[in-house]
């Protein structure tokens, strides 16, 4: 008995100096072919100091009403390249790279005190940061996924600069952080140095979370390929993402729908596998003041998928509001 009682307690050390010590041990090679965002931008990219990050920002006509447009998770201010113009026609434009996605700024740990800048409160006071650095008081904020969320949250802490909400497949009922363990885990030193390498996996699974995101996957062209994959090139890319893992956490939003009093419209997709399309229909019933938009044969990203159908349910929204 002895004996068996001491082999567990070698095999118990082995398996815990594996756990503890494994992780350090494991070589993970620099990203290659990375370059600061600034060499990455396009003709038209802009970059403005926000709360202390450089903000990359694309921007669009004039006057009001001002719309800005949140992207969602792992996507950047290409999400909406095929309706900024568009959307022009009727007020100002404005879409800007969320913290750890596309252009924007990604700081490392030791770059900031206090909060972390990936953090969804951070991200709430650099969306009304934004709004202040381009001297826009109020504006009709519109968010796909993830930044739905945001946009909601943003309505949420600072209702006197949100005049109306355009929630496009949002984020409300799930998905809307890392799970308590996830976040445990990750502040552990062996995940602060797996977790950036971890994060890469997106290179190859990423494919796979854009068809998903997509009724017809088919109908994704070269350029949308391109555009989604440029932030992959820009430096620390794969550090910031798992920052904003570690920093995430659930929003509780369908706790408080009823604090957010403005006019809203919900667009989904009819076939959204990723946030599905019964959250979206529920959404919109126990939101007062709502308006459901649902595209036909179309999934998560109806701005990209289906841009012809998204921008005629936010025209006819704007038109009826008299905006």
């Amino acid at each position: 008995m002895k004996r068996w009682i001491r082999i567990a307690l070698i095999v118990v050390g082995v398996l815990l100096c594996i756990v503890l010590i494994g992780p350090f041990l494991v070589p993970i090679p620099p990203l290659e072919g990375t370059l600061p965002p600034e060499q990455l931008a396009d003709p038209d990219s802009q970059f403005v100091e926000v709360n202390g990050l450089q903000v990359h920002y694309k921007m669009m006509g004039e006057g009001e009403p001002v719309l800005v447009l949140l992207h969602g998770f792992g996507a950047s201010l290409f999400s909406w390249h095929k309706v900024m113009e568009p959307l022009s026609e009727v007020g100002t434009v404005i879409a800007f790279d969320r913290p750890a996605f596309g252009l924007t700024e990604r700081p490392l740990p030791g770059a900031w005190t206090g909060a972390s800048p990936y953090s969804t409160e951070a991200q709430v006071e650099l969306a009304v940061g934004l709004l202040d650095a381009l001297g826009v008081e109020r504006a009709i904020l519109v968010g796909n996924s993830a930044g739905g969320a945001i946009a909601m949250l943003t309505a949420l802490a600072h209702p006197e600069q949100v005049q109306a909400l355009v929630l496009v497949d949002p984020a409300v009922y799930a998905g809307g952080g890392s799970p308590a363990l996830v976040r445990l885990l990750s502040n552990t030193p062996q995940m602060r140095r797996l977790g950036p390498w971890l994060a890469r996996r997106i290179q190859t699974w990423g494919r796979d979370l854009v068809g998903l995101a997509w009724h017809d996957p088919s109908r994704i062209t070269p350029e949308d390929w391109a555009g989604y994959l440029k932030p992959l090139r820009a430096e620390n890319w794969d550090r910031a993402l798992w920052e904003l893992t570690r920093a995430s956490h659930p929003s509780n939003l369908a706790q408080r729908l009823a604090e957010i009093q403005v006019d809203y419209l919900v667009i989904t997709g009819d076939d959204d596998r990723t946030v599905p399309t019964e959250q979206s229909i529920r959404l919109s019933r126990e939101l007062s003041h709502a308006t459901l938009a649902i595209i036909p044969n179309c999934g998560h990203v109806p701005q990209e998928e289906c841009p012809a159908e998204f921008l005629q349910a936010v025209k006819d929204f704007l038109s009826n509001r008299n905006v």
